[in-house]
């Protein structure tokens, strides 16, 4: 029987490697791995000169559909993640509204997702005060996991945990067999710093990177580290933005004996305070960049294989949610889905790392069969690579919504030649590909 696609000449990368490799699929799945391939194919891509990735599982994104598909949407956000070698993604369950805290929720998030997503997709359920006896149902529906905040989330609709919330959320989650996704900062310490800030009449960007100190973070860190070993629970922290709390949850981790991984975002590898300070709105998140040092030691990081993976956290919002002469109300959130693998090639991060936290570790971290590795029996979610293009990002490439992105007239490293989504072209030549559908993932038992 001949192949549906020959992928060859091209580097093929793994967690274990580069090797040059020819790569056969039929029916969507990796059949044929080998140097060369002689097997009859219906269609043939020359790789020569380039490199296949697995495709770009980005398990962090904002794509606020339904009820706020305004700010980004699932169709806009899907085709950036393709345009930026992504074949998959998790959406949180914020900004949506309603957000995706029961059954009811989740189907009207999964068909949002069913109808306009370009690539396939998992699904977060939340992890609120408001909703702890619905963690059973959200289990059912086949969410990857619970997301909670320790800290406000920005969103009325979706509540920060108390720490008892936490707690027994957390205990449910372990009897469910599902991670809880934590963004770690003390609302303690961020609420005191900002209620200062603002009486005193501080409000521009820098006041507010001081706000939210590195503190506030490794307090965080800890606090959930050690409900992790009270309740059982799988935790994965995201967004951390400094060295310090990755090796803080490394050390917890070993001591408590708990299952936690860590995730940071690009934002805090190739960005820094002085963007926020330059920049304005375009480059406020939360927890905010931090000082080049930061960055520079968050990236030794990444290539010693101290981070499980990189999300783009990608939250965008309509541009007057962007504009304030008080820089706390700005919405705070980057821009970044279509550039997380050329972000890491940029970086010098080598190649078997990028293959692992942006595929590999993914899949293994939330179960997800056939997914995240270029071998025999996975999905063909590839991505071409032409590793040594440098280009400077316009505006105009960009496929997201609103186009806000610290980002822009910044050189990259590497062309995204073409996104495959289980054999099929979904991304080429710098144009969205008409696709197959997207469908949703569930992670295994």
């Amino acid at each position: 029987m001949p192949l549906d696609l020959l992928i060859t000449g091209g580097e093929v990368v793994t967690p274990q490697g580069v090797q040059q490799l020819d790569l056969g699929i039929v029916a969507g799945q990796i059949v044929e791995l080998e140097p060369e391939i002689s097997t009859p194919a219906k269609e043939r891509i020359d790789a020569a000169g380039k490199q296949l990735f697995p495709a770009t599982i980005d398990s962090h994104v904002h794509f606020n559909d339904p009820g706020r598909a305004h700010w980004e949407g699932i169709a806009t956000g899907s085709a950036a993640l393709a345009a930026g070698g992504g074949a998959m993604f998790f959406d949180m369950p914020l900004n949506s509204s309603p957000p995706t805290l029961d059954r009811v929720s989740f189907e009207l998030k999964l068909a949002a997702a069913r109808a306009n997503s370009v690539t396939d997709f998992a699904l977060w359920g939340g992890l609120t005060p408001r909703n702890l006896d619905r963690l059973g149902e959200l289990a059912e529906c086949g969410v990857i996991g619970f997301k909670a905040f320790m800290s406000n989330s920005g969103i009325d609709d979706f509540l920060a945990c108390d720490d008892q919330s936490l707690l027994e959320g957390m205990a449910a989650a372990a009897k469910l067999n599902l991670p809880v996704a934590v963004h770690a900062e003390s609302e303690a310490i961020t609420s005191v710093l900002t209620a200062r800030m603002l009486t005193a009449g501080k409000t521009s960007p820098r006041d507010y990177l001081d706000s939210r100190p590195v503190i506030a973070e490794l307090e965080a860190i800890q606090r959930v580290l050690l409900f992790a070993k009270m309740t059982g629970c799988r935790v994965h922290v995201v967004h951390i933005s400094t060295r310090h709390g990755i090796e803080l949850l490394r050390q917890y981790a070993k001591e408590f004996e708990v299952d936690a991984t860590c995730e940071t975002c690009p934002h805090y590898l190739l960005l820094n305070e002085d963007d926020v300070l330059q920049q304005g709105a375009a480059a406020k998140c939360a927890p905010p960049l931090r000082s080049t040092h930061e960055s520079a030691d968050l990236l030794d990081a990444l290539k010693e294989g101290l981070i499980d993976t990189v999300g783009s956290d990608h939250s965008p919002a309509p541009a007057n949610m962007k504009t304030s002469s008080n820089f706390f109300e700005v919405w705070g959130g980057i821009s970044g889905v279509q550039v997380t693998l050329r972000s890491l090639l940029t970086l010098g991060v080598p190649a078997p790392r990028i293959a692992s936290v942006l595929a590999a570790n993914v899949a293994t971290r939330f179960r997800l069969p056939n997914k995240g590795q270029l071998e025999i029996g996975n999905d063909a979610d590839i991505v071409i690579v032409d590793p040594g293009m440098m280009s400077t990002l316009t505006r105009e490439e960009l496929l997201d919504r609103h186009k806000l992105s610290p980002y822009i007239g910044r050189e990259f490293r590497g062309r995204i030649e073409r996104t495959l989504l289980r054999g099929e072209t979904i991304f080429a030549d710098g144009k969205l590909v008409e696709p197959r559908a997207g469908q949703l993932v569930k992670p295994q038992p």
